[in-house]
């Protein structure tokens, strides 16, 4: 019997630059990749998600929907992704299902048209109802598997998950996701063989992060337990909390004998454009993380170590990191051993702050912790330790909350709220945004989709360039509407 061809999910545009620039990748900063990755034969792009649309709107004032068409637009022969949690879109806050159902429909009329949807409580009720309603509105509903290290989720647990995802009518892959890195080989010579065991023939696939250093190892003994998808990114988009390089993993399936189907003189291109984009943007491209245990105890997601302590330098609090890191953990078993993925990592690191900041554990309890604990967000994968429990209910706030049941307005009524005759893009960037955001939006005018425009990118050309023709003694460069004349003084 013949090897199977192992496919590829491209990360570079989404996961990539989630985990290593926080989401604050913008369309002129892909444009010249965006033929390369169109060409190089990859099964998925994965291109968005409501993260991505949020920073692009804060941080930027970009249109995230004129983006995303951009994007769609120079992507034309590709399938495009986007992801999304099955209760809510941007934020942490419960949307109803009208608007849950509204951004999906919204998503496949602008040309993304696969959705990865994850529950890290596992509500598989509420999943199945999200992954049907894209299967309705011509999507593909890929139902995810997220992966985590703790006293509750054995591999039978996945499994079973897993069986349950792959019966849903119009679900053709499932996918498994280490999203904080905290998956070894020798955990995976159990837990994959065992997903594939229970899912029968449907292709399945493998979303690894390297934060540790193990994710390669791990597709390793994704591919030999049957694995046939595996999502990885551009080099300088790859490594570190990011995922594996598409070009690093490339070897490794060829000396394991096994084929594949992409076009390799489209990636140094958009390595090319990636190591610019990220000059660009003020980043460092990725590289191999160095080893750390600690990630094994907190198992942040690689995105949000950063966020963290960004948060914590913001407060003149920085020399607390590993306080809070040490708190992590014991918070996480205190909850019931959430999965460490969004937006339970978020609520977790928060209390370990808060907790460590008080100087008393559990005086101050977000409104999300106070949700989670009445399970509001879904069924716990285990009890909370009593007396941690009893602290959070037992406040005020706890009690106003008791009772609350996540509100379902009709698109109609959501309507009636906000100006008459806006399109369902706006309604939604309104809904879940702000009006003062959006109205910032539209005046900050067009999205920048040229680089050519980008003066830092003008300059750095220049500065190469120089550097490089040590001999140069004049330079001339004429694009439209620039024009630069450059001369070296000669020494005295």
């Amino acid at each position: 019997m013949s090897s199977p061809t192992i496919e590829f999910v491209d990360q570079t545009l989404r996961d990539g630059q989630q985990s290593l620039w926080g989401l604050r990748m913008r369309a002129y900063q892909a444009a010249d990749a965006l033929p390369h990755l169109d060409r190089t034969g990859f099964r998925v792009v994965d291109l968005t998600g409501p993260g991505m649309f949020t920073v692009l709107l804060r941080e930027f004032k970009d249109d995230p929907w004129a983006s995303t068409d951009f994007l769609v637009r120079n992507l034309p022969n590709s399938v495009l992704r986007a992801g999304m949690r099955t209760t809510a879109v941007i934020g942490f806050a419960m949307a109803p299902d009208a608007i849950v159902d509204l951004w999906v429909r919204t998503l496949i009329k602008h040309g993304v048209t696969s959705f990865w949807i994850y529950d890290c409580l596992y509500d598989m009720p509420t999943m199945h109802r999200l992954a049907s309603v894209i299967h309705t509105s011509g999507g593909q509903a890929v139902p995810a598997i997220m992966y985590g290290l703790t006293g509750v989720h054995d591999d039978a647990f996945f499994a079973a998950r897993a069986k349950e995802m792959a019966s849903w009518r119009g679900v053709e892959t499932i996918y498994v996701e280490d999203a904080p890195g905290v998956l070894t080989p020798e955990r995976a010579r159990t837990l994959l063989p065992a997903i594939r065991e229970a899912t029968g023939t449907i292709p399945l696939e493998l979303h690894c992060h390297a934060s540790t250093g193990l994710a390669q190892h791990n597709y390793i003994e994704g591919v030999k337990a049957g694995f046939t998808i595996l999502h990885t990114a551009s080099r300088p988009m790859a490594n570190g909390p990011s995922l594996p390089s598409t070009e690093g993993m490339l070897p490794i399936l060829e000396t394991m004998g096994l084929s594949h189907g992409l076009d390799v003189d489209q990636l140094p291109p958009v390595e090319e454009n990636f190591i610019w984009a990220a000059r660009d943007a003020g980043f460092e491209p990725g590289a191999p993380a160095e080893y750390d245990p600690r990630i094994y105890q907190h198992q942040l997601p690689g995105g949000m170590t950063g966020t963290l302590k960004n948060q914590l330098a913001t407060h003149g609090m920085a020399d607390r990191l590993d306080e809070v890191l040490a708190e992590i953990p014991r918070v996480r078993e205190e909850l019931g051993h959430p999965i460490m993925a969004t937006p339970f990592s978020q609520f977790v690191g928060i209390q370990a702050v808060l907790n460590v900041v008080t100087g008393d554990r559990y005086r101050l309890v977000p409104d999300e912790v106070v949700h989670y604990a009445l399970e509001h967000y879904g069924p716990l994968a285990a009890p909370l330790d009593p007396d941690v429990q009893d602290r959070i209910l037992a406040s005020e706030r706890a009690k106003k909350l008791a009772d609350w049941v996540r509100p379902q307005p009709s698109i109609e009524e959501i309507r009636r709220k906000f100006p008459l005759g806006i399109s369902d893009e706006e309604l939604l960037l309104r809904y879940l945004t702000s009006d003062e955001e959006v109205d910032a939006m539209k005046n900050a005018g067009p999205i920048r989709t040229d680089p050519r425009r980008s003066a830092n990118r003008i300059v750095q050309e220049l500065t190469d360039l120089i550097a490089e023709q040590g001999s140069v003694t004049s330079l001339h460069v004429s694009r439209p509407g620039v024009e630069i004349r450059l001369g070296r003084k000669a020494k005295a």
